[in-house]
């Protein structure tokens, strides 16, 4: 700073104003005030590139008053348009589609859909991979559109709720087990088969069965015997003909040769019974068989 002096004069007379012995500059001079300018131009220029990056980074990254990029932000949640690849766990209450596009979720290698429980623990995995859907849980079940269960699976049994089950293979089904169902029927103008290969084949019911054949034959082909055997009723054969065409016949041979034939005799109220076989009928319209 430059300090001044005063002197105190009277009118009239002259005196000499005495000379500045200290004289002090104000201001920064010299290579200090070259570095402020540098610096100064220095924060300039930062200011400037940070300015046009962050309107760079906005233009590219698509930032908007609702979202950035195919992301939108509405009042039901983040809504994402176009495909999207997501690098680490996506965790979500809900997600579904536009209503004129299908949801799809792709992967070069699998598909994992997991539910956990309060403590982080999964309850649920659904696991769709190149070669097998797999699914892991205490049940799994698909409803219809009005919520009708129409296949249900748990550790004691498989429930199928519709009304008809169609199998298109060309071996037909194979049941390891034995199978309760109300009705087997076969497509139209195709033969229903029911076969075990190395087993007896068993058909139980309560109240009876009913096989019918509408335009058609019905055959049973057996390797051994086929029995035909009711606990409690009438064994009814109803029908205009009933031929045995293999039946062995015998041939004339002495009088009361039987040869080990027997004959089949009907009584009037429709019972069967055998009869030895002789030169002639040995059934008898009164026997003690029909009483």
């Amino acid at each position: 700073m430059v300090r001044e002096q005063y002197t105190t004069t009277t009118p009239g007379t002259s005196l000499e104003r005495p000379k500045n012995e200290y004289v002090y500059k104000i201001g920064i001079y010299g290579w200090r005030k070259r570095c402020l300018y540098l610096f100064v131009l220095l924060l300039l220029i930062i200011l400037v590139v940070n300015f046009s990056l962050t309107i760079w980074i906005l233009k590219v990254m698509w930032f908007s008053p609702t979202g950035m990029g195919h992301l939108r932000v509405t009042k039901e949640g983040l809504r994402l348009e176009g495909e999207s690849e997501f690098l680490f766990p996506l965790y979500a209450k809900e997600i579904h589609s536009r209503v004129d596009s299908s949801l799809l979720l792709q992967s070069t290698h699998n598909v994992t859909v997991n539910a956990r429980n309060s403590n982080g623990e999964v309850t649920g995995r659904l696991n769709v991979g190149p070669k097998m859907v797999e699914f892991h849980g205490q049940q799994f079940q698909i409803n219809s559109k009005d919520g009708k269960p129409l296949f249900t699976v748990d550790e004691n049994e498989v429930v199928i709720g519709t009304d008809k089950l169609r199998v298109t293979g060309p071996e037909g089904a194979l049941f390891e087990h034995s199978v309760e169902t109300p009705l087997v029927k076969a497509e139209a103008f195709k033969q229903l088969r029911l076969e075990s290969p190395t087993r007896s084949l068993s058909m139980d019911a309560p109240r009876g069965i009913n096989i019918k054949a509408q335009a058609g034959n019905i055959e049973a082909l057996s390797q051994m015997d086929i029995k035909l055997h009711s606990s409690d009723g009438v064994l009814l054969l109803d029908a205009e003909t009933v031929r045995l065409p293999k039946l062995p016949e015998g041939t004339r041979g002495g009088s009361g040769i039987s040869q080990g034939l027997y004959e089949i005799c009907v009584c009037p109220d429709g019972k069967l019974y055998l009869s030895v076989a002789g030169m002639g009928s040995t059934c008898q319209e009164y026997s003690r068989v029909c009483q």
